[in-house]
């Protein structure tokens, strides 16, 4: 077990001391919600003169159900594509399990194939298939524990690291290592809108997780008595690429507590990255609604205007620029925010036109920092800038500081985490390029 020495809380009577730890780096190399039973419906005929809307489901439980006509005119599609697109919040995999279940049919043929076509008249049927939790159970697995008491922990998560279990990251997740450390039972995950589907659909107003644990019986789990299984722990999550801290409660009450302060948006949060690029201005608040992105739904995406979707949920973010390099060819940014949605900072990012570096999946390609910052370094340490950024593995992101109220003593605690090995490397490289930059 790795355990650093308990760092003791800043308290808010000495957070100029906190607030200076930043400088220091720049100048260094609930309840468990059981899922209810629900019936949607739609039976009228529908032409290419006026579709229907789509089918809105705001909670994804087991034994929703869809009955509709594909619309006239249609173009052949996959029915799982097109079962997806009608039942908002259910993500296609999960369509696809309840297709394989026998649960969907076509003019009143059961269909077990996902790729099956459907066209423009077809007579759909689908119920949504019942929801397994996931089992996580503890694991020996260090910790880089930055603070601990008997209601709270304070971690700071290494990159590449999955917050909770989800289908595919069944073992080796901070829960796990939590469930451990804590000496809880083997757990069932119920995430608060969608579970065990993780959080490429996740679609939650805040970071809140709910877990639930027991100890399992040869029966397995039963969902309707979820509520006298409840145990706490993690409160808000972390993307599996971001490193830095993240608190967890250790008991019932602390657990409401922390979630509340979630909800309410009092939990101080900064965040540092790296970026492509650097914005304009320098600094500033950024407010612009992030939804699922239409063109690929792993993606969230920052939408304004005429292009906000009803779907969307407001998210609120406050940037500056620490420090900048090879002229404006990258930075590294402080983030503040004040919501706390899926991808935020990312999808924030890209809209500002400064992905962050290393994050492919918004935009932060190799290709693009090399396209900005070439141009603005010597020919001779092209080379040499090729190699740094080829090293990146994930999105240049840290979760540098946190306070909340403890849910207790109620002194406000705040808590600092420099970055890992590869944030630091990345950012030691650039200022050296920097360097060579000023000296021409």
């Amino acid at each position: 077990m790795l355990r650093r020495t308990p760092v003791p809380a800043i308290s808010s009577s000495s957070y100029s001391c906190f607030s200076s730890s930043l400088n220091l780096l720049l100048r260094s190399p609930t309840r468990c919600r059981v899922p209810r039973r629900a019936l949607c419906c739609c039976n009228q005929s529908t032409g290419p003169e006026s579709p229907p809307p789509p089918v809105v489901i705001r909670a994804n439980h087991a034994g929703l159900r869809l009955e509709e006509k594909v619309e006239v005119g249609l173009q052949k599609t996959r029915i799982d594509s097109w079962i997806s697109s009608r039942i908002r919040g259910v993500s296609r995999a999960r369509i696809q399990s309840s297709i394989k279940s026998g649960l969907v049919s076509v003019n009143g043929r059961t269909v077990n194939k996902a790729s099956h076509v459907v066209k423009g008249g077809d007579m759909v049927y689908c119920m949504v298939s019942k929801l397994q939790p996931l089992r996580a159970e503890p694991e020996d697995i260090p910790l880089d524990i930055v603070y601990e008491d008997e209601h709270v922990l304070v971690v700071n998560k290494p990159a590449h690291m999955v917050v909770h279990p989800a289908p595919g990251n069944l073992n080796g997740t901070l829960v796990n290592a939590i469930l451990h450390h804590c000496r809880l039972p083997t757990m069932a995950c119920v995430k608060s809108n969608q579970a065990s589907e993780a959080d490429e659909y996740s679609d939650s107003d805040s970071e809140i997780e709910d877990l639930c644990t027991e100890q399992y019986t040869a029966e397995g789990i039963d969902l309707e008595n979820c509520d006298a299984l409840i145990r706490p722990g993690i409160v808000h999550r972390l993307d599996k690429g971001t490193s830095g801290l993240l608190v967890v409660a250790k008991d019932d009450h602390s657990h409401s507590h922390l979630a509340e302060q979630f909800k309410q948006h009092t939990i101080h949060r900064v965040y540092i990255s790296l970026t492509s690029g650097i914005p304009n201005p320098s600094s500033g608040r950024i407010e612009v609604p992030i939804a699922r992105d239409s063109n690929n739904r792993i993606r969230m995406a920052a939408v304004s205007g005429l292009n906000n979707s009803r779907h969307a949920r407001y998210a609120a973010s406050r940037y500056k620029v620490i420090e900048d390099f090879a002229r404006g060819g990258a930075a590294m940014v402080q983030w503040r925010l004040e919501t706390g949605r899926t991808h935020q900072i990312r999808a924030h990012a890209k809209y500002l036109g400064i992905p962050l570096l290393g994050d492919e999946v918004y935009g932060g390609t190799k290709s693009m920092a090399l396209s900005l910052l070439r141009p603005r370094i010597p020919s001779s340490l092209h080379g040499h800038l090729t190699n740094i950024l080829s090293k990146l593995e994930r999105p240049c992101l840290h979760a540098f500081s946190l306070g909340f109220k403890h849910p207790h003593t109620g002194e406000f605690l705040r808590f600092s985490c420099p970055p890992p090995e590869d944030f630091s490397e990345v950012l030691d490289q650039l200022r050296s390029v920097s360097s060579h930059c000023s000296n021409n």
